[in-house]
């Protein structure tokens, strides 16, 4: 599968570099370069690309700008590439793949396309299941009734395995055995019965990838594991703890009492 690729950048230093960098990846086919958001928004429109490497800071037209541009189309992924760390947040409300800081890691470019690939797996996936249903619905109508619910096709789409890097080991960690998971900034501490690793990703970025009917937000820092729940206690001013399987306990603040009550019987 070939990852037809643009890379936006006002400076071509590095734009060359992030093409060096690339060449790693025989599967990434750069197809043009754009050293400005206009000019991106244009190529976009009519290159249509799979995936964007994206620079935030640019005279005229930001990165921001240039997503904002082509949304009247089927978008790409973007990948925001920038010297600056303080416009994370933003870049993953935009709904990024990843935000990678200049000058750019290889291990971080590494995961972000197993990142890309695995959206791209699921983009296409979900596309060819429409046309089928298309034709179905045209040639054999009665056949529809027999095709998964669409809910099931989407929990597909959600990880099994997380892989962290921490103190120089890389951790491939069964997701149904995280308990939970809290936030420090843009690290996230995941949590199970007999470890804890420092993953460095946003909680928002980290909530895309895992399955909302398990893993649930209970606290403006944390999450929760719904499956690793055993028993819950009230508190005061109606927050209340989740006891977990380990024992250990996490409180739920009032703002999500009632979501957490949803799942939790």
């Amino acid at each position: 599968m070939s990852i037809r690729t643009i890379l936006v950048d006002d400076e071509k230093l590095a734009i060359q570099g992030l093409q060096l960098r690339l060449e790693k990846f025989p599967d990434v086919e750069i197809i043009d370069t754009c050293s400005n958001g206009r000019e991106a928004i244009r190529k976009i429109k009519t290159e249509k690309p799979d995936l964007v490497f994206l620079d935030i800071q640019m005279p005229g037209f930001d990165g921001f700008s240039v997503v904002k541009g082509v949304m009247e189309i089927e978008p790409p992924l973007f990948v925001f590439v920038t010297a600056y760390q303080e416009h994370a947040v933003r870049a993953f409300e935009a709904n990024a793949v990843n935000y990678l800081m200049k000058p750019v890691d290889e291990d971080k470019l590494a995961d972000t396309l197993d990142r890309v690939r695995t959206r791209l797996v699921e983009k296409r996936g979900a596309e060819e299941a429409e046309k089928l249903k298309t034709v179905l619905a045209e040639v054999a109508p009665d056949a529809i009734d027999a095709m998964p619910e669409e809910t099931d096709a989407n929990a597909s789409r959600y990880e099994k395995l997380i892989n962290i890097k921490d103190r120089g080991q890389i951790f491939r960690i069964d997701v149904d055995s995280i308990e939970h998971i809290e936030a420090a900034g843009d690290y996230m501490c995941i949590r199970t019965a007999d470890n804890s690793l420092i993953l460095r990703e946003t909680m928002k970025d980290l909530e895309r990838r895992l399955d909302p009917r398990v893993f649930q937000r209970v606290h403006r820092s944390t999450i929760v594991n719904l499956n690793q729940v055993r028993q819950v206690k009230p508190h005061t001013n109606g927050e209340c703890f989740l006891v977990l399987d380990s024992g250990a306990q996490v409180k739920v603040s009032r703002s999500y009492r009632d979501v957490v009550a949803r799942f939790v019987h």
